[in-house]
């Protein structure tokens, strides 16, 4: 058996979710005729306490949806430097909107600070410079190793926006991990937002799709954006069934990947070769580097230690300049880390012995 913890989103649909995806009534979703569709947009704007929800194909379709209908061509977007819809999502709403994506550095975990963010904040006033329409915010954060805003940060972030006349955007890829962690309703938490895109494909265990959330009108022009993106859905409500049993049934087991997460960082940071704080592993994604003893693990060199441990039927994923990840899911077990620690430690023994015996 291969133990991939690269991501989340490699998690495989439930039994339940396979027998809805079978009995599910479907319709034509670009006439609003699927019935699936329709029950699981309302009832991701429950959820999430907003008016509608439009179901996309991917987090990327729907932050990219956000950006194009909030903002228009020639204004700004903010966005953190470690942000994902900066660094993962291919420039698309410069590429397909002609937005400036106007980059504050993020914070450890993955807020900013607020003096520069309002000093980074522009209007029309000078012709120089694009205006600032709209704050990107990440929670949970991916490359800060799955941080969480918490409620009175996200409260901050949005009043300091909506102050300037901004509109926020969040990207909530994992919102539901946020939510859980934090105790706190989801809806609670992107109360002051005025969109939220989340994934029904990672940790929630859906095989395909994304909600984009708001106001009644904002998703109706979302909708028109989304038909230009070439998302128009036909019968989507196959895929559509399998996003209701994610919201309705694996929501709260989010708290046991939270839970090995925590266990697998606990024991990743007892080998004498990784670098590892164990109290910032906040929910389900872990992120180490690696180090000899003197000097942190190239690039080159951790492709390698990953090379190795497929080998052995392992498979973590890089961020880049060293830095490794693992991130914990439905369908991954104590056993299954139990025996990833196992083959971690001999390959990290075989490959940096003295390291071993330093400590």
């Amino acid at each position: 058996m291969v133990i991939d913890l690269r991501s989340d989103t490699v998690t495989q649909p439930t039994p339940a979710m396979r027998e809805a995806m079978y009995r599910a009534e479907v319709g034509d979703d670009v006439y609003g005729e699927d019935p699936t569709v329709n029950r699981l947009q309302e009832l991701a704007a429950e959820r999430l306490g907003k008016e509608a929800a439009l179901f996309v194909t991917s987090g990327t379709m729907g932050n990219t949806t956000a950006l194009l209908t909030h903002v228009g061509r020639g204004a700004a977007a903010i966005v953190g430097d470690q942000a994902h819809i900066y660094r993962y999502e291919g420039g698309g709403a410069s590429r397909l909107g002609g937005i400036q994506l106007w980059v504050v550095p993020n914070q450890p975990d993955g807020s900013f600070d607020l003096q520069q963010l309002a000093s980074a904040i522009t209007d029309e006033s000078d012709e120089h410079t694009p205006p600032t329409a709209l704050l990107c915010l990440e929670n949970t954060h991916n490359r800060c190793g799955g941080c969480v805003l918490s409620l009175e940060q996200m409260t901050t972030l949005c009043r300091l926006a909506h102050a300037h006349g901004l509109r926020v955007h969040v990207d909530g890829a994992r919102i539901f991990n946020a939510a859980v962690a934090l105790g706190v309703p989801a809806s609670q938490l992107v109360a002051e937002a005025d969109s939220v895109m989340f994934c029904l494909s990672k940790g929630l265990s859906a095989p395909v799709g994304s909600l984009l959330v708001g106001s009644r009108d904002f998703i109706r022009r979302a909708r028109r954006t989304r038909k230009v993106l070439g998302g128009g859905l036909r019968q989507a409500g196959i895929l559509a069934a399998a996003g209701i049993v994610a919201l309705e049934q694996m929501v709260d087991r989010l708290a046991e990947d939270h839970e090995h997460a925590r266990f697998l960082a606990q024991r990743l940071a007892e080998l004498p070769q990784v670098r590892l704080d164990p109290p910032r592993v906040q929910t389900n994604i872990v992120l180490f580097r690696l180090h000899d003893g003197e000097r942190v693990l190239s690039e080159k060199d951790c492709s390698e230690f990953l090379a190795r441990l497929k080998d052995e039927g392992l498979l973590l994923s890089s961020m880049g300049d060293g830095l490794l990840r693992a991130v914990t899911h439905y369908g991954i077990e104590r056993s299954h880390l139990e025996k990833a620690l196992v083959v971690i430690k001999r390959t990290l023994d075989a490959m940096l012995p003295r390291s071993a015996q330093r400590r």
